[in-house]
């Protein structure tokens, strides 16, 4: 496989074509970091509004990534990560043209969405590559997704500072905000053209019900509701942080609304979850040994990527 690395046809142009869609999304999520002091001094925003921005870039990375993988399912790789890529300039654009705190965390919380492209290129890598080099492929695409990070922490600032003659000597992170979101849309166009869901002469397999998570067991089933109310908490508690008198973002009503609105998404995801295993609950559909899984493994892997 490494000798194949060095081409670019077939699955490797594939995978190199999905690595740097991952890069430019973790390039746009992670934008903000390197000029937080220049923007706080910009906007006067204080140490625990900045804090706050960065929990926000974060925070809805939590739910769109259920709904980016939901898509996933429904429209495969291709579709889905191109529109994500063609998204992310509405953030940065929003980012660029914010003027104060309020502002910002709106721009932040959209972005958040754009970390969510991790869970499309493992999908597309799984569907282009054997069992037996899909681990080493998945960790080529991840390890060089993830450098976007350092892509955003050391080039944007140069960016910034080459075109600070625009921004009267200053430097330019509005600009270069407006550029990698630009970026990104323009290679969601080139990926769209450039790839597909799977190889030639494999069919892209669907799930048969949408909706919600399938569980094997009743069991399994409760663990799903108990995992499903940790994102609805986080995101409670998000809204409180907002509501802090020192941030002057939510009121009280508004935090009050905002946890009212949770629970009813998570009656929905509740029901929906329903919907899609309610024939196992009542023991009505038994999976054969060799289906099933056991939901405590996709919790301890939800918690050992949390740690």
């Amino acid at each position: 496989m490494l000798k194949g690395l060095l081409s670019f046809k077939n699955e490797y142009r594939t995978l190199h074509l999905t690595w740097f869609a991952f890069f430019l999304t973790f390039v746009c999520w992670f934008n903000f970091a390197p000029f937080a002091s220049i923007i706080g001094k910009e906007l006067s925003l204080d140490e625990s509004q900045i804090k706050t921005l960065l929990i926000c870039n974060l925070a809805i990375t939590i739910p769109a990534r259920i709904i980016i993988g939901a898509l996933l399912d429904k429209y495969g790789p291709r579709i889905t990560y191109s529109l994500l890529l063609m998204f992310a300039v509405i953030p940065c654009i929003a980012t660029a043209l914010a003027q104060d705190f309020n502002q910002m965390v709106i721009a932040r919380l959209l972005m958040g969405i754009v970390g969510s492209g991790f869970v499309l290129g493992i999908r597309m890598v799984s569907e282009w590559f054997p069992p037996k080099d899909i681990g080493m492929a998945q960790g080529i695409y991840g390890g060089w997704g993830n450098f976007g990070a350092f892509g955003a922490e050391f080039a944007l600032p140069l960016i910034a500072g080459g075109t600070a003659f625009l921004a009267g000597g200053n430097a330019n992170w509005r600009l270069t905000m407006v550029l990698t979101g630009v970026v990104a849309a323009i290679y969601g166009v080139v990926y769209f053209n450039s790839v597909t869901d799977t190889p030639p002469g494999k069919e892209y397999q669907r799930p048969k019900k949408y909706g919600a998570m399938e569980v094997t067991s009743a069991k399994d089933f409760y663990g799903l509701l108990i995992m499903n109310f940790g994102l609805i908490f986080a995101l409670g508690l998000l809204a409180w942080r907002l509501a802090q008198q020192k941030l002057h973002f939510l009121n009280a009503g508004q935090m009050y609304f905002i946890w009212f609105l949770l629970a009813a998404l998570y009656a929905y995801q509740s029901y929906q979850a329903w919907l899609v295993n309610r024939d196992v609950v009542l023991g009505r559909k038994k999976f054969a040994p060799s289906e099933r899984y056991e939901f405590s493994q996709v919790a301890l892997l939800q918690f050992t990527y949390i740690t």
